[in-house]
């Protein structure tokens, strides 16, 4: 967790800053006195310009830089957000409703950069003159299964659309509404619907009867759609914009199978083996959206893993990888089959059109020939191979195999391998090994023009314009991709150190490389160490690595001493603790009051634990920098491999590798002005399965101003999914101290303020990994929290905030106009890195952009879409897409402009890090050594060190 900040014993001590105090509309008084108020209800305003406005002058520092920022900016100001309303956020409350906040507007559209065409995934949806009604239903007795609901009300429709339901086809959620084009004859009616169904597969038919209520509720208003997407309403309807996604989903959900908004069909595509029993299938994503163009159907090609519908002892075979006909299963051979199998549908297979199905609830301990069960009340017992022999006639061949446990697990019920296949259409929710994400990969992995290709197809096969529900409610969607007009934003110049013989570089389509340059800040290695954990490293091969790599360090413009403290000390991965701790005492032993710098460790291409137990060791425990080598790269020694890896070393022992040259220049717009920090946070979750691990919160900042390059990085441990960061900002009552503040951004900010020596007078929060469900949440915590830190340190202390969320998971992709023309993209065949798109497909209203500022390797590129959620520094349209953009030249551990902002990128490498800190005994057992965080039970993390955490560990 994070190391404790005394709110008295490290605060910001008063400076003669030409800084005066905002006015008092952003005070947060209430963040000192311990109030529930987020802030108060006044607009909130650029500090320095309303200083302006308080003193009738120019702050003298600003003046004294030379910058442009003395012009006023009325109209940016005039277009600021407003706290609508207090909300009552204190810690583990809810969050205030949407109605409370408004988002950023849009300050109008980006200029800057080559004016291009590009071609994105979003289809044309014409919006339905229609009145849409939506309708409750009531199914008697309670269906919990959809597909079950959905047959239900089909038996409706087939039956009396043409006459109780005047005409009307419904789409229907499948659980609890019904909506139409138009109204249907009555407000309220019941209905009795007879299935005939199969009783569970045993061939026995039974008619069931089911009452179904249908009463109106309330009709959906486009008119407000229409104002939302002409930017002139705020909120947007989600009513209405949800029944045309239901409607637009009817005849999908009826063809395929639906998982989230996506859709999967075994017919979409063949389905490819991903082996251990599994296969890919292919599919589609959609979803309905408002943008300013008008209504937008986004498709996405999408696929996932099913589990192959084989015969069960197929099955068995490829998960253990061998024959299991001739043999019995070991013991663990038997857990890990019923690892596989538990929670399966299998269907049987020996009686002929008889295809009943089951969910394997187990595995037995014994083989087949020793089962045995009572068959009646008097406890006369019948082997389970005479009892299929008896009753089907069917032989059991290998009952040397355990027979699949199903059913109820208080009463016996066994079924042999042989006479059971797999359930078509079962997704595989578990995760995937590195085999299989290999190969799932390589179906989904498609050259732009191929994807592009894909899109068009599934629109035309999903026939939108015969759809019947989309002609019921007069939807029509366009079968072109959408034509945008992109800008290409040119790439910064990057400044390296005087010494090498290129002193500056620009980046030629997202990449450069380190020849003739010498990184711009190079740290000093003295003291360093190698432990060689691979048994097929030798150690003069280690040497001779060890030797190259610290010659690359050299040659890349460090200070690297060529010999390690002590010889290079072979160990086994199994005893990585005690290898570590003797390789620390015994160079601290011989260093005599010096610290070891840095480990270099020689890890096994597969290493199970031992990168994580050694990072947590090193980290949390003995407060040391490591850097890891794989086996194969010491084997197959490379220059570029080499080159990267004294970058990473560079900035883990508190370089630099290189700056925009704006920034030293003090020409960066709304950074280079007053002293900025940059934030970057993100949160990363247990994955599907762990029901309790807790998920990872990290919070990173630059620590250098004007070169906004070095970043520190804190983590913390929250409750099991919690997407707000909780330990932003918090207090405690100490017996002896009293009141005590801390948290993420308050120590992050003292930071700052001890590396440049001044406060920072201007917040920029990049957020990453905030769906859009989730942002109004987000940012009235988060932000309150921002507040309440800065606060903490000092009274009227509120620089203005700038909130952005960073977005890698939407859906949206953008192709070259023209792919036969060279110019307009990269080697790949994707979209030239720096391309922006602010308009057609954009919010309506909201200040928003996609931006792909990275060169494509392989597949089809996926811009980053950001959301600028909250912005009371006013940036243009093109100071916030060209910093943006710039800032994504500056990424540490290589040569190449990334995806995402990299104070986002390094959020999510520290966060990732930060699982490994997990006590492993605690993660398998997570009621022991708990304690109360928020309400919920949650382990700290253990603290990283204070050298540690002060520079790019992450890295």
């Amino acid at each position: 967790m994070l190391a404790d900040v005394e709110r008295r014993g490290a605060c910001f001590c008063p400076s003669p800053s030409p800084y005066p105090a905002p006015m008092p509309s952003r005070q947060m008084t209430s963040a000192l006195k311990g109030e529930k108020h987020i802030v108060s209800k006044k607009p909130l305003h650029n500090s320095v310009n309303q200083q302006k406005l308080d003193n009738g002058c120019q702050p003298q520092e600003a003046k004294s830089m030379g910058r442009r920022r003395g012009r006023a900016r009325g109209k940016a100001a005039g277009r600021q957000v407003k706290l609508e309303a207090e909300a009552g956020l204190e810690k583990g409350a809810p969050p205030v409703s949407s109605k409370g906040i408004v988002f950023c507007r849009r300050p109008g559209f980006g200029q800057e950069g080559t004016r291009c065409i590009v071609k994105a995934n979003h289809f044309l949806a014409e919006l339905p003159d229609k009145d849409l009604n939506q309708y409750d239903v009531t199914i008697i007795p309670e269906v919990s299964c959809r597909s079950m609901n959905r047959a239900i009300i089909a038996e409706l429709v087939r039956l009396y659309r043409e006459t109780e339901l005047g005409t009307r086809l419904p789409a229907y959620d499948g659980r609890k509404s019904l909506y139409t084009a138009g109204s249907l004859p009555f407000n309220s009616k019941e209905f009795i619907i007879r299935l005939v169904e199969d009783d569970d597969g045993m061939g026995v038919t039974r008619e069931k009867e089911y009452r179904v209520g249908i009463k109106f509720v309330a009709r959906a208003d486009l008119h407000h759609l229409r104002q939302f997407i002409a930017g002139q309403q705020t909120d947007a309807p989600r009513e209405a914009l949800q029944v045309l996604d239901i409607v637009l989903r009817e005849l999908s959900n009826q063809r395929y199978i639906s998982v989230g908004r996506c859709f999967y069909s075994p017919d979409i595509r063949k389905p490819q083996r991903l082996g251990d029993g599994l296969q890919s299938w292919c599919g589609f994503y959609q979803s309905i959206r408002p943008t300013q163009m008008g209504l937008s159907l986004n498709i996405d090609p999408s696929s996932t893993a099913f589990i192959d519908p084989l015969p069960v002892i197929e099955f068995v075979a490829q998960v253990l990888g061998k024959d299991v006909l001739s043999r019995p299963l070991s013991d663990a051979d038997r857990i890990k089959i019923k690892k596989a199998l538990r929670g399966v549908k299998v269907e049987v297979t020996h009686r002929g059109n008889v295809r009943r199905k089951y969910r394997v609830s187990g595995l037995t301990l014994q083989p087949t020939h020793e089962l045995i069960f009572p068959i009646d009340d008097q406890m006369n017992m019948k082997s389970v191979v005479e009892y299929f022999k008896e009753m089907y006639g069917f032989t059991i061949q290998y009952a040397h195999l355990p027979c699949l446990q199903v059913g109820n697990q208080k009463k016996a019920n066994y079924l042999p391998m042989e006479a059971c296949k797999i359930v078509e259409g079962q997704r595989y929710t578990k995760r995937l090994n590195e085999k299989q994400i290999t190969s799932l990969l390589k179906v989904t992995c498609q050259r732009p023009r191929d994807q592009e290709i894909d899109i068009l197809q599934t629109v035309r096969q999903n026939a939108y314009g015969h759809d019947p529900y989309a002609k019921e409610f007069g939807i029509n969607i366009s079968e072109k991709l959408t034509s945008v007009e992109a800008r290409v934003l040119p790439a910064p110049w990057l400044k390296y150190n005087d010494t090498g013989k290129e002193k500056e570089c620009l980046p030629q389509v997202g990449q450069w490389n380190m020849m003739n340059k010498k990184v711009i800040n190079g740290c000093t290695v003295n003291y360093w160490a190698c432990i060689n954990f691979s048994r097929s490293v030798q150690e003069n091969t280690a040497r001779s690595f060890c030797q190259e790599l610290a010659q690359m360090c050299q040659v890349s413009g460090m200070e690297f001493d060529h010999e390690p403290v002590i010889p290079i000390y072979s160990a086994r991965p199994d005893q990585v603790e005690k290898a570590l701790r003797h390789v620390y005492n015994a160079a601290t032993n011989k260093l005599k009051g010096k610290e070891l710098e840095l480990l270099i460790a020689i890890l096994p291409d597969n290493n199970g634990s031992l990168y994580g137990d050694l990072k947590r060791i090193c980290e949390t425990d003995l407060g040391l920098i490591s850097q890891c080598c794989l086996t194969k790269h010491v084997f197959k020694i490379s220059k570029q491999y080499l080159a990267n890896v004294s970058l990473k070393i560079n900035v883990k022992m508190g370089g630099r590798n290189t700056v925009l040259l704006d920034a030293i220049s003090w020409r960066i717009p709304l950074v280079s002005d007053i002293p900025t920090i940059i934030f970057g946070a993100d949160v990363t979750h247990p994955e599907t399965g762990e029901d309790s691990s807790p998920s990872i919160a990290a919070v990173v900042a630059s620590q250098d101003w004007p070169e906004v390059t070095k970043y520190a990085g804190l983590v913390c441990a929250q409750a099991h999914r919690q997407e707000l960061i909780q330990d932003l900002f918090k207090t405690w009552h100490d017996p002896q101290r009293g009141t005590v503040t801390g948290g993420m951004i308050r120590e992050l900010l003292i930071s700052f303020r001890k590396a440049t020596g001044q406060k920072p007078l201007r917040i920029i929060f990049y957020r990453d990994g905030v769906s859009e469900g989730q942002f109004y949440q987000v940012l009235l915590y988060e932000l309150d929290a921002i507040r309440k830190a800065c606060a903490s340190l000092e009274p009227n202390y509120q620089p203005p905030v700038t909130f952005v969320v960073v977005q890698k998971r939407h859906h949206t992709r953008l192709f070259a106009n023209n792919h036969k023309d060279r110019s307009s993209t990269d080697k790949s065949g994707n979209i030239l890195p720096g391309t922006v798109v602010d308009t057609k497909i954009c919010h309506p209203a909201e200040f928003d952009f996609y931006l792909c500022s990275h060169a494509g390797i392989q597949g089809t590129s996926r811009p980053a879409h950001y959301h600028v959620l909250w912005d009371e520094n006013n940036f243009t349209a093109d100071e916030m897409q060209t910093l943006t953009n710039n800032l994504c030249y500056t990424y540490a551990r290589c040569t190449r402009s990334v995806s995402i902002v990299p104070p986002a990128y390094y959020a999510h490498l520290a966060a990732f890090r930060a699982r490994f800190y997990m006590d492993p005994e605690v993660s398998e057992n997570p009621s022991r050594s708990m304690h109360q965080t928020n309400g919920s039970s949650v382990k700290p993390l253990p603290a990283l060190k204070d050298k540690v955490k002060r520079v790019m560990f992450y890295c």
